[in-house]
């Protein structure tokens, strides 16, 4: 399938919302066409480089249209891809495009594991205090990740997975390594607030 491509350093998840400022040109005329014509772009994940993987997203809503042609827009993730062609920019066009293959996905796992990765993200989301309910019926691997602490690259590699298993191990795992960490800072908070207030000391015995 071929794209229009819209490169930005963040990861798109698929089903995840994402709000965008339309300002430049050549992407005031993707979103031109996009509307015309109904069609989706994807966002390709740039880090240093282009990453070569991106997610395809459709356009939601317009919630604001400037006199300058400034848009903005809401955004709405589908499908994973990776690029296997890159024009920049495409012919007649000022933004780029590419001809794309979207990733497979096993969507399998177990309950056991399911369990412990709410039980963890719940954790997880408490200490950076999010007040979201967690959904099990709807809730995947993509669904917290923007929340969670990653970085821009762990986020990517994320994407990269074409398994929920694997992304949920990996989501596990990094929540066991952070949870720690959290309580920690979180604990050294609270002893910088008592300090300089009157303390009860008990009396020593010695």
């Amino acid at each position: 399938m071929y794209l229009p491509l819209f490169p930005l350093k963040l990861v798109a998840f698929p089903e995840e919302a994402l709000n965008l400022h339309i300002f430049e040109p050549r992407y005031k005329e993707l979103l031109e066409d996009v509307e015309k014509e109904g069609l989706s772009f994807g966002i390709l994940t740039y880090t240093n480089q282009l990453s070569g993987f991106g997610t395809e997203v459709i356009l939601e809503k317009v919630y604001k249209r400037y006199e300058d042609g400034r848009l903005d827009i809401q955004t709405r993730g589908t499908r994973r891809f990776r690029i296997l062609s890159f024009e920049n920019p495409m012919e007649g066009k000022l933004y780029a495009g590419g001809r794309v293959q979207f990733l497979k996905d096993d969507m399998r796992i177990t309950s056991t594991l399911q369990h412990e990765y709410i039980f963890y993200l719940k954790e997880m989301l408490h200490l950076l205090n999010f007040s979201q309910e967690v959904n099990p019926l709807t809730l995947t691997s993509f669904t917290f990740s923007h929340k969670v602490g990653l970085t821009l690259e762990e986020e990517l590699e994320l994407l990269k997975m074409e398994s929920e298993k694997e992304r949920t191990e990996t989501l596990i795992k990094h929540f066991k390594r952070m949870i720690p960490v959290l309580k920690a800072a979180e604990q050294a908070k609270e002893k910088i607030k008592q300090n300089g207030h009157f303390k009860h000391l008990d009396p020593l015995n010695f």
